[in-house]
């Protein structure tokens, strides 16, 4: 991966740097939002189908939550005219860039478990 810059300079960190994590925290950011696009690195999915991979979210949460995915460009919902209408959700070409973030952060997460239940 390649390094965007020296964290040893932190001084010069440019501006469009601070920008672009915060844009990052805004799309990201929520209980769910994660989940959900980790859900969909495994394919395209149903409402249904992402439920059932998210325990506790409420079909009003998940809803919302895939509302605001869609308007920010990480998530595509594919509306089939048919009978009765069936309704999908995959990744954009852009939220699928984060799979090696979100396999970074499950690798960090299964390693930090594991360090907190021995300690």
């Amino acid at each position: 991966m390649k390094k965007i810059m020296d964290f040893a300079d932190v001084k010069a960190c440019p501006e469009q740097f601070v920008l672009a994590l915060n844009d990052t925290l805004n799309v990201l950011t929520g209980k769910w939002k994660l989940p959900i696009l980790g859900s969909l690195l495994f394919g395209i999915k149903r409402f249904t189908d992402i439920q059932k991979n998210i325990p506790k979210i409420t079909p009003r949460m998940l809803s919302k939550e895939l509302k605001d995915l869609e308007l920010n460009g990480m998530v595509k919902r594919v509306v089939y005219d048919s009978t009765p209408v069936l309704i999908e959700y995959e990744l954009t070409d852009s939220a699928k860039k984060l799979s090696d973030v979100i396999d970074s952060m499950l690798n960090w997460g299964l390693d930090h478990r594991k360090a907190v239940m021995v300690g």
